[in-house]
C-alpha cells in the first residue's frame, strides 16, 4: 500500500527510495487532511482484529489517493504499456477493462462502474494482491479510499460513507459501523498486458490521466518482489516457500486452499482438484505468470494471486497444493 520508505529503519535499508518518500509526503500535504495520529483519525477502539496489529504504513489517510473518476483509452492508444507489463483485468456486463500495475502502485484503489454495476478495484503492492469487489453493500453504493493503515502488511481500505476500515484480503470490515460486513469478491485477472489484450482486444485501459502528477514509468517498489524482506509485521509466518513466491489462493465455503506457482509449474496447465466438496479446475499460465479457478460448470470463481507470506499471514491453516514428483 505504501511507497517504499515507510519507517526510519526501512529508509536505512532502502536509500534509493527516499525520493519517493518525499513525493508521498509532499503530496499528502498538498492534498490536505493530514493526520498526525498513528491511527490516521480512525477509531480503533473496537476492532475485529487486535488493534496492536494494525500498523501505520507511513502516508496519512488519502496520502495515496484513490482514483475516483477513472478515464479509459482503447487498447491501441495504450502505447506506453509493454507486453510484459502487469495489469489487473476485469470483464463485467460485456465490458473489459485493464488496470495497469504501473498506475495501481500509486493509487491502490479505483472506484469504477461497469454500466450499472459499481465496483472497487484494489491492489496492495506489499502483498502483491489485486482484488475487485462489488461496491454495493447493504443496498448502498460505497466509495473507498486508502486509509494509510495496514493489517498483516495488507492495505486497509475505508468507505467514505461510514469510515469503516476494510481488510482487502479478509474481504471484511474490521471496524466502524460496517464491522463484520463482507465484500463480494469478483473475478479479476492478474496477468500481462500481452495476455489480457490478446484475450480482450477491445479492452479499455485505465489512462495515466488520473488527475495526479505521478511518474508512472517508474516503480516505487524496485526490487521488492524478489527480496525476502517483509516490511511490516504479520501475525503468521511460514518458511516453506520464498516469502514472495506467487500463489493462487481460493476460499470455498469458508475453507481456503493455496496453489503455489512453484507447484503449479510442475503440474499440467489445467489441474483438476477436489476441495471442500467441490470440483475445481485450476488453469495455470506459466508464460504470463497467471492463473484462475473454474467451478465444475466452467464458470470462473473469485481467486487471489498473492505473495506466499501474505496469504499465509491471513490463512495459516490453508490447505497447500503440492504437485506430484512427476506428471501423470
Amino acid at each position: 500500500m505504501q511507497h517504499p520508505a515507510h519507517t526510519l529503519s526501512a529508509n536505512r535499508r532502502r536509500p534509493r527510495a527516499l525520493s519517493y518518500l518525499a513525493v508521498a509526503v509532499l503530496s499528502a500535504f498538498a492534498l490536505g487532511g493530514l493526520y498526525a495520529a498513528p491511527d490516521n483519525g480512525f477509531d480503533l477502539s473496537e476492532t475485529l482484529v487486535p488493534a496492536v496489529e494494525i500498523h501505520h504504513g507511513g502516508p496519512p489517510r488519502d496520502g495515496i489517493p484513490a482514483v475516483d473518476d477513472p478515464k479509459f483509452v482503447p487498447a491501441g492508444d495504450a502505447t506506453w504499456l509493454a507486453d510484459d507489463d502487469r495489469v489487473l483485468g476485469m470483464q463485467l456486463n460485456g465490458i473489459a477493462k485493464a488496470y495497469p500495475i504501473r498506475i495501481m502502485n500509486y493509487h491502490e484503489i479505483v472506484n469504477d462502474r461497469f454500466r450499472d454495476a459499481a465496483v472497487v478495484v484494489s491492489f496492495c503492492p506489499l502483498c502483491g494482491t489485486g482484488m475487485a469487489f462489488s461496491a454495493q453493500v447493504d443496498d448502498r453504493t460505497r466509495t473507498f479510499g486508502v486509509s494509510g493503515l495496514l493489517y498483516n502488511s495488507d492495505v486497509l481500505l475505508y468507505d467514505r460513507e461510514t469510515e469503516s476500515l476494510w481488510s482487502q484480503i479478509m474481504r471484511k470490515a474490521i471496524s466502524g459501523k460496517m464491522k463484520g460486513s463482507e465484500l463480494s469478491q469478483l473475478p479479476l485477472a492478474h496477468t500481462t498486458w500481452r495476455d489480457w489484450r490478446d484475450r480482450h482486444p477491445r479492452t479499455l485501459v485505465l489512462s495515466t490521466e488520473t488527475g495526479y502528477a505521478r511518474d508512472y514509468s517508474r516503480t516505487p517498489y524496485e526490487g521488492y518482489e524478489s527480496s525476502p524482506q517483509v516490511w511490516f509485521p504479520v501475525a503468521n509466518r511460514n518458511t516453506r516457500y520464498h516469502p514472495k513466491e506467487l500463489v493462487l489462493g481460493v476460499r470455498v465455503e469458508e475453507k481456503t486452499k493455496v496453489y503455489p506457482f512453484a507447484e503449479l509449474s510442475k503440474a499440467l496447465p489445467v489441474l483438476v482438484d477436489r476441495f471442500a466438496g467441490n470440483l475445481l479446475k485450476i488453469e495455470f499460465d506459466a508464460r504470463n505468470r497467471s492463473g484462475r479457478v473454474l467451478d465444475a460448470q466452467g464458470e470462473e470463481i473469485p481467486s487471489t494471486i498473492a505473495f506466499w507470506f501474505a496469504w499465509i499471514a491471513f490463512y495459516p491453516d490453508s490447505e497447500v497444493y503440492e504437485a506430484s514428483a512427476t506428471r501423470p
